[in-house]
Parts: structure tokens; sequence; C-alpha cells
């Protein structure tokens, strides 16, 4: 062995001689052996900086003096390497089997290179290393058995590489160990039980891999001091035999799937100072006995399902810099006695379930940075202590940087001074019931770099903005702000965001908006604005979204935007605007949204529309648009919704007739003529053409909604008399045949021998009531409180719903319906294809729906139908679109007033349509108030608290119905009067007790699942809000699911 490792050693040397030249006087047979090792070690390595390589001379007879190189005390006449330390010299290449043959080698450090390969298993040749570090490298493969035998080894490092395989149980031998660190490889398998036995063992450091089991039952290992086990996939319950490690300082288990309680026993590791077990499964309440911790300095117990009363804080609690409590389910109030903890500096207890009020004794905390308390059920006053301290507070001398209090429900006003030390840089108190103005000094802020206030009460003009270069985001949407918008905010230059809408601002848009150069999205509609959009808008060359809809904005489309080449949604909808659509609108390519409608546009649609190959949705509705649809359609591949109803538009709908990406579209009360294009009425609702006199459909596609096209031919006219004539004499013989059975079926009551023969109803309504046999009792499928709905299959995969209203009705009623159905057209709403008006019934035609009513999926089908969440959030989503359609555009607006899962209908596609319409109530804008009715309308469980006494019609109370719908949709639960809003927010933070069992599993598996269930829960429990104030309008429930995913 020797011999062949001399030979091979002779080889490199005689190589090297020619690199350092024969001229040498020393040359090369005058190094030792341990140099000579060195030597060929270093023709592994394929990069070496001349730092290094300069330093290792073979002319020397030793290598003791090379940089990296320690060799025994001087005096000592062998001259053996001891050490060899060549940390961060951005070695690149392999480690050699040389190592091996440094036989007196106690340190070796090469950490901090470019090292790749594996580990020579020769290492374990060098049986006096002490100190081995091959962290921060490239290494790969296992860790060799072998070195299992390194018996003097104190320290073992191999942090950060990309080792492989299990963790030897050999190295449960090396019983000098101190420091183990293999932390941020790939390793696998179980934790060796040997390691927790290792006596002289203080750094046990695994974090970052992929290992699995548990710990062991009983642990006996005194001398621990740290213990790093984050980000694995440990399982089982934490020892309480963990009490033996009486000298533990650090723990930190986050990460990782460990069960059961947090062990009392943790109590008696007194010197302990971190406790991170984050984001597990732990379970029980919080330990009492963590309050004699009194060197705890960190705990971090966030993202458990921890549960009880926080009994934490007290006199020992004076070291806690840093406690993280949120997202668990505890109840009941935030510890008064918090307030010792005298040198916390950050304090989270996001949705946590904690009610009450916020402990005044917090502004004790002189040295409070970040105060996290958002998604509670906090309320009363922000308390006037906390402004009061004269050390801290969220007042006068406030050190706070993070004040974050969204989603509870504090009332009152914003106290002044948050930012008095210019140190505040988040002030988060969106959704709640906050009052008043908004304290002038925010505005002189310059710390400030995020502001929400969204979805407050808060009045008032906005705040005066001084300089401010930090300001990156601003959300104070949904409000009663009102005056105008402060040319001083012209001043937040570096600005990303703002969100002014749902307010009352009036007056004109600022001019010094842009100098915004920053800005990706800027929000101001739905307010009162006036006057034109400013030119100066152009320069916001960085915006992606402009939405200015639903205010009073008029002029024309300023040439500037044509400069915005990088945004994507513009909409401009509901205001004033004239003149024509500007044919800049072309250079807008990344423009996937457009909204237009509602304005007083003319002239024509520009035909460089086309060359928006990336445009999605195109809203041109409601203005006084004239011409034609430009040709070429077909180029706008990704177009999928498409209104331009309500216009004076001419011409045929050929150019749309390859337009293979569209969904929705809507051409109706134009003068459109011609044929309908065939994939136009395979792809599009029939409603989406009306009001197109001059619109028609070839006869072989036998849809009686439209006529048929006219003959082109004389040979088709001749056909056509003879089909007249045809018809005629068959519409004889049908005469005579009615009056023939009138005669013989004088037995039949009097509602089948009116229907029958009175004529006045289509053949599509006669072939669905000979379908049902005059709507016998066996073609059933529905009975609800205003009607019974019957199934009529007419061949040819054609299913359609009859709807029979019975006398209680009255034909009034009936008219109503009719008259509601006949003028809404919208995807999720139910569309009447036929109907027949009797004096004491009528009769309505609708598609069927083949997955029935929701009420069904939810609770009837047997075994019961499963519904992923993607289905879920489609029936939510689908429902709200109707419902805003109704709220907002319809002219007057229509309330539907029973809400409920029977009145919404599933087709297919599972997508939802809402039915029902026979309470519906028309509300006539420029009415006062709402129109008190003479009968509770509604269904218990849904209707609305305010309506249970007043009986009022009202928007607000459909958004309170659909909230119920929206939490029965999630949890499966049908509501019982009107507690299951209570029910649920009474489980807020439990969300496994929320959710229905085939949504569990699936939270549990993905957690951007379970955030998108959190987040339309808070939409729901937002809907039903007992005080219709408080609720949001269906637009913005539209609005918030879309953002939810």
């Amino acid at each position: 062995m020797e011999t062949s490792s001399s030979s091979s050693s002779s080889f490199v040397l005689f190589v090297f001689m020619f690199m350092v030249g024969v001229n040498n006087k020393y040359y090369v047979c005058g190094l030792n052996s341990d140099g000579l090792n060195l030597l060929s070690l270093m023709t592994h390595w394929t990069s070496v900086p001349p730092s290094l390589s300069s330093t290792w001379n073979a002319s020397l007879p030793t290598p003791c003096s090379w940089v990296g190189v320690h060799c025994n005390p001087p005096h000592h006449h062998h001259h053996h390497v001891h050490s060899l330390n060549l940390s961060s010299f951005l070695i690149s290449g392999h480690i050699g089997p040389e190592l091996a043959n440094l036989n007196h080698l106690t340190s070796l450090d090469l950490s901090y290179n470019h090292l790749s390969g594996p580990l020579p298993p020769q290492l374990a040749n060098c049986t006096r290393l002490r100190y081995l570090d091959l962290s921060y490298n490239f290494l790969s493969g296992p860790i060799p058995q072998t070195l299992g035998n390194l018996f003097h080894l104190t320290h073992f490092i191999l942090y950060t590489n990309h080792l492989t395989g299990s963790i030897p149980y050999q190295i449960g031998n090396l019983t000098n160990l101190q420091e183990l660190d293999f932390s941020v490889n790939r390793l696998t398998s179980t934790i060796p039980v040997s390691l927790w036995n290792l006596p002289y063992l203080r750094v046990l450091s695994l974090y970052d891999n992929s290992l699995h089991g548990s710990i062991p039952s009983f642990l006996n290992t005194p001398s621990l001091e740290f213990i790093y086990l984050t980000s694995n996939h440990l399982t089982g319950p934490i020892s309480a035999t963990i009490a033996n490690l009486t000298n533990l300082i650090d723990l930190q288990l986050e990460n990782n799937q460990f069960s059961g309680t947090i062990p009392s026993s943790l109590g008696n590791c007194t010197r302990l100072q971190t406790l991170i077990l984050d984001n597990n499964h732990l379970t029980g309440p919080l330990p009492d006995t963590l309050n004699h911790l009194s060197e705890l300095a960190t705990l971090d117990l966030h993202n458990n399902t921890l549960q009880g009363t926080i009994h934490f804080g007290g006199a020992n609690c004076i070291n806690l810099l840093y406690l993280d409590l949120s997202f668990n389910h505890f109840h009941g109030l935030l510890p008064n006695q918090l307030g010792n903890c005298s040198s916390l500096s950050q304090l989270a207890a996001v949705s946590c379930g904690l009610v009450g009020s916020i402990p005044s004794s917090l502004g004790k905390l002189t040295a409070l940075t970040t105060l996290h308390l958002s998604i509670n059920h906090f309320s009363g006053k922000i308390p006037p202590e906390l402004g009061n301290c004269n050390s801290l507070g969220l007042g006068i001398k406030s050190s706070l940087t993070v004040i974050d209090f969204t989603n509870n429900s504090f009332t009152g006003k914003i106290p002044s001074n948050l930012c008095f030390r210019k140190r505040l840089q988040r002030l988060l108190l969106g959704y709640n019931r906050l009052q008043g103005r908004v304290p002038h000094d925010v505005g002189s802020c310059s710390s400030l770099a995020r502001l929400i206030l969204q979805h407050n009460n808060l009045t008032g003009v906005l705040p005066e903005f001084m300089e401010n270069r930090n300001m990156l985001y601003m959300n104070l949407r949904s409000n009663l702000f009102s005056g105008e918008v402060p040319a001083s905010f012209g001043k937040l230059t570096n600005i990303t965001e703002i969100d002014l809408s749902m307010n009352k601002l009036s007056g004109h848009i600022p001019l010094e908006l842009g100098n915004l150069v920053q800005i990706q999205a800027l929000n101001i509609s739905y307010n009162e604005l006036k006057g034109p959009l400013p030119s100066q808008l152009g320069n916001c060359s960085r915006l992606l979204e402009f939405d200015a809809s639903h205010n009073s904005l008029s002029g024309s489309v300023p040439a500037a935007f044509g400069k915005l080449t990088q945004l994507s949604t513009l909409s401009l909808s509901d205001n004033r605007f004239s003149g024509e659509i500007p044919h800049f609108i072309s250079q807008l390519q990344d423009l996937i949204d457009l909204q237009l409608g509602g304005n007083s546009l003319g002239g024509r649609i520009p035909s460089s529309i086309i060359e928006l190959h990336s445009l999605n949705r195109l809203n041109l509705s409601s203005n006084k648009l004239i011409g034609g649809i430009p040709s070429n359609f077909r180029k706008m591949v990704m177009l999928e919704h498409l209104n331009v109803s309500h216009n004076n538009l001419t011409g045929d709908l050929a150019s749309l007739g390859d337009t293979i990406g569209l969904v929705t579209l809507d051409v109706s009360f134009n003068h459109f003529t011609g044929p309908i294009p065939a994939t136009l009425l395979t792809s599009s609702i029939n409603s989406s053409f009306l009001g197109n006199t001059g619109l028609c459909v070839d006869c072989y596609f036998g849809n009686s909604n439209f006529k048929q096209c006219g003959v082109r031919s004389q040979s088709l006219k001749k056909r056509h008399y003879v089909m007249i004539a045809v018809g005629t004499c068959l519409f004889v013989m049908v005469v005579f045949l009615v009056l023939y059975l009138v005669v013989i079926c004088r037995r039949k009551t009097k509602q089948e021998m009116e229907m029958l023969a009175e004529g006045c109803c289509s053949s599509l309504l006669m072939k669905a009531l000979e379908a049902t046999e005059n709507l016998n009792d066996k073609y059933i499928i529905g009975r609800g409180a205003h009607g019974t709905v019957y199934k009529a299959c007419l061949g040819h995969g054609r299913v359609y719903a009859v709807k029979r209203l019975g006398i209680g009705g009255g034909q009034t009623s009936m008219k109503r319906e009719v008259e509601t159905v006949g003028k809404v057209r919208h995807r999720n709403l139910v569309t009447i294809q036929d109907v027949l008006i009797k004096k004491d019934y009528g009769l309505i035609l609708y598609k069927y729906m083949e997955n029935g009513s929701l009420y069904d999926v939810l609770y009837e089908k047997n075994p019961p139908l499963a519904l992923s969440w993607s289905v879920r959030y489609r029936i939510a989503l689908g429902t709200a679109q109707g419902l805003a359609y109704l709220h907002f555009d319809c002219d007057p607006v229509i309330v539907h007033r029973d809400i409920k899962p029977m009145n919404i209908l599933l087709d297919g596609d599972m997508e939802a349509h809402i039915s029902d319409f026979g309470i519906a109530k028309l509300l006539d804008e420029s009415a006062t108030g709402a129109q008190a009715t003479s009968t509770l309308m509604g269904t218990v469980g849904y209707i609305a608290p305010e309506n249970a006494f007043t009986r009022s019609a009202s928007r607000e109370s459909d958004v309170y119905s659909y909230g119920v719908v929206l939490l029965e949709l999630i949890s499966r639960q049908k509501p019982v009067l009107m507690e299951i809003a209570s029910w649920e927010r009474s489980r807020w933070e439990e969300m496994e007790k929320m959710v229905d069992a085939g949504l569990l599993e699936e939270i549990e598996e993905n957690k951007m699942v379970r955030e998108q269930v959190r987040k339309v829960v808070v939409v729901a429990l937002r809907c039903t809000e007992w005080e219709p104030t408080r609720r949001p309008s269906m637009r913005e429930v539209v609005k918030c699911l879309q953002d939810s995913v």
C-alpha cells in the first residue's frame, strides 16, 4: 500500500518538477512525504487562486510555510502537517484520496469552496482528525460509513452540500463528538437513535433535509445545548423527557409534522433562550410552565392548532424579544401580563380567535417595534392609554415600525402621532369599523411605506402628503372619504399602487398624479370625480392597471395614454366620455381588459383594434357607436368576452363567426342584420342577440327564438309558396283535430282543454307539454314555494324544464316574473325560452339544468356528490356575478329577495344560474327608500335581519342571503334561522370545523387552497354583517372573489 502510494507521489512529483522549472536548485526531491501528498492533492483541483498556488513551493523541504498548512511545533523534527485550512479560497475540483496519507492531520477545513464529487471514504484513515469542516461546497453522494471510525472527531460539519442517502448509524460511534452539522443537504431516512446518546454532543444540526421518523421517546443527552431539526418530515410527539436536556439553549423544530401537545416539562429547561415550533400540527393548550423560562428570548408557535386561553407573561418574561402565536385556535383575551415583557420588540397574534380589547399594559413595552394583531375579533377603541405612555405606545412617542390591526372590529378614531419618531413603516388598519378623519401626521410620516385603511367608515378629506420616497403602497378603498384628491399625492414618487375606489371623492383628477413614474396600479373607480382625464397620466409609463370607472369623467381619452404601452387593464366604463374610440388604443399591445362601456362614445369601432392580440375582455356597450364590426376579428385569438350591446351598430355578424375563443358574447339592442353565424349559435346564449330585428337563422337550425332567414332565389321562393300552402292545409287539419279532441275529451280538466284549444303557446312549449303528458306528476323534478318544475325530453338531446305557477300565484304574479326574466340576459341567470300566461296559472320554459339545484348537490344526491374547491369557487363566483348584474346592470334595479340553494341551478359544467324571479321586486333607483311589502318575502334562514322587521326590499338583503349561501357552500351545513353566520364566526380560526369533510382533505394537502377558502369565508362573513351598511356590494363581492385566487 505504501509502495503504491509512494510511486504515485513520485510520478506527480516528476510532473510538478517541470511545472516549477528544472533550474530550481532544491528540486522536488527534498520535499517530505506530507508535501508530496499535498502537491498530489492539488492535481485534483481545476481552479486554484494564485495566492495559494504561488506559495505551495515544491523546492522547500517541508510544506510547513505554505498558505493554509500548519505543522507540529517547530522543535519537532518530523514536520508533519497537523492542520489544513483552505477555507474560502474558491477552489474547484474534487477531494483526492491523497488526504488519507496525512496521518498526523487533526484539523481539516475546506469550507466555502467549489469542491464537488463524493466524499472519499479514505478520509477514515486520518484517525487523528478532531475537526472536519467541508461545509458550503457541492459535494454529492452518500456519507461514507467508514467516517464512523474517526473516534477522536469533535466537530463534524458538512453543512450546505448536495449529500444524499441516510445518516450512517456508525456516526453514533463518535463518542467524542461535540458538534454535528449535516444541515442543508438532501439526506433521507430516520435520525439514528445512537446520535441521541452521544455523551458530549452540544450541537445537533440537521435542518433542511428530508429526514423522517420521530424523536426517541427517551432523551438523555444532558450536554445538548442546540437542536436544529427545522424543515424535515419528522412526525410524532415531542417527548416529555426533553426535560432531561437541562443545558438546552436553542430548540428549533419548525416546519415539520410534529403532533400532540407541547410538553409542560419544557419548563424545566431553564437555560432555554429560543423555542421555535411553528408550522407543525401541535394541539392542546399553551403550557403555563413556559412562564418559568426566564432566559427565553424567542417564542414562535405560529401555524399550529393550539387551543385554549393564553396564559403567558409575568415577571419571568423580561428577556423575551420575539413572540408569535399567530394562526392557532386560541380564544379569550390577549393577556394583560404581556405588559411585563419589557424587552419585547415583536408581538404577533394574527388569526388567533382573540376577542375583547387590546390591553393597555402594552403601553409599557418600550422596545416594541412590530405589532401584528390582524384577523381576530378585537373590538372597542384603540386604547388611549397606549398613546399616553411616557415611553411608548401607539401614540406620542411611538417606536413602532409595523402596526397591523387588519380584519377586526375596532371602532373610534385612528390615534394621532403614530409616526412621532418617523419610524413607522406599515400602518395596516383595513377591515375594521374605524371612524373619523385620518390624522394629518400620517401624511407627514416620511418613513411610511404601506398604508392600508380599506373597508372602514373613515370620513373627511384625504390627508395631504409631504414628499415621501418610501411610500410604496396605499389602499383607502371602500370608506366615506370626500373632497378632492390632494395634489400632494404627486409627491409619492416611488409609490407602485394606489386604490381610492368606492369613496365619495369629487372634483378633478389632479395633474400631479402624472409625477408618479413608478406607479403600476391606480384605481379611482366608484367615486364622484368629474372633468377630463389629465394627459399628464401618460407619464406614468409603468402603469399596468388603470381603473377610473363609475365616475362622472368627461371629454375624450387623452392621446397621451398611447404612451402607456405596459397597460394590461384600462377601465373607463360608466362615465361621460365622448368623442370616438381613440386609434392609439392599438398601441397598447399588452392590453388584456378594455372596459369602455356606459359612456357616450360615438363613431366607428376602429379597425386597428384587431391588433390587440392579447385582449381577453372588450366592453364597448351602452355607447353611441355606429357602423359595423371590423373585419378580421378572428385575429383576436385571445378574446373571450365581447360586449357591444346597446349601440347603433349595423351590418352583419359574419366577422365574428371565426372568433373561436369567444366564451361570452352580447350584441343585443343594435341594428345588426343577416344570419347569425353557426358558431355563435352553438357557443353563445340566445339572449345575447336580442333587440336586433334584422337577425335571423337558417332554417336548418330549427331555433324558434329567431326568425328564419329569407329565401335568396326564385326557386326557393316557389318552394316557400308551396310550403305555405301545405302549412295552411296542415293548420286547417290541426284545427279540425283540436275541435274533435274538444268534443271527445270533455271529461278532461278545464286547465288541459284551455291549454290545447287556445293555440297561444309555441310549438316548443307544446312539444314540452306533450313530452310531459300534460304535466303528469311522474315528470316532476322539483317543487318550490312558487311552483312545480317538470322535466321535458324532446329528443335529439334537447331537454327542458317546465315551471308551472299554481292557482295561488295569480296572473299578476306570473306577469311580474315574465317581465323580470324577459328583460335580463346573463350567463349566470336562467334564460326563459318560452311562456304561456293563463287566467289561473302560468307556464315558463327553461333550459334543463343537468345537475339540478345547489340544494340537490349539497343535500339530496345519494351518495353525496364530491365537490372540489375549484367547483365550489366557480359556483360562488357565478352566483355573485349574476346577482351583481341584477343589482347594477338592470334598469330599474332588480332585487331577487329569495337567494337560496334551491334557486341556484347548475348546468352540466357546474356553472351557476340564478332562477325563480317570482318574488323579485323592481326598484326604481329614482324612488326614495325601499318599498315595503305586505308579506314576508324570502326563506327563513336566508332572510336578512332587517327584513325580519321592516320587510323592505333592498340589494343589501340579497347580499346577506348570498353570504349565507356562500357559508353553506363551504360548510355543507343548512342554516338554522340566522345562526349559520354566528356558527362560522365562532369557528373562524378552526378551519377544519368550518368546512365539510369533502373539502377538508383538500385544504390539508394544499396550503394555497386553504388560504383561498379562508379569504372566501371572510367575504361571506362580511356579507352576513348584521348592519346592512357594513355589507359589501355584489360588485365588490365579485372583485374580492376574483382577487382571492
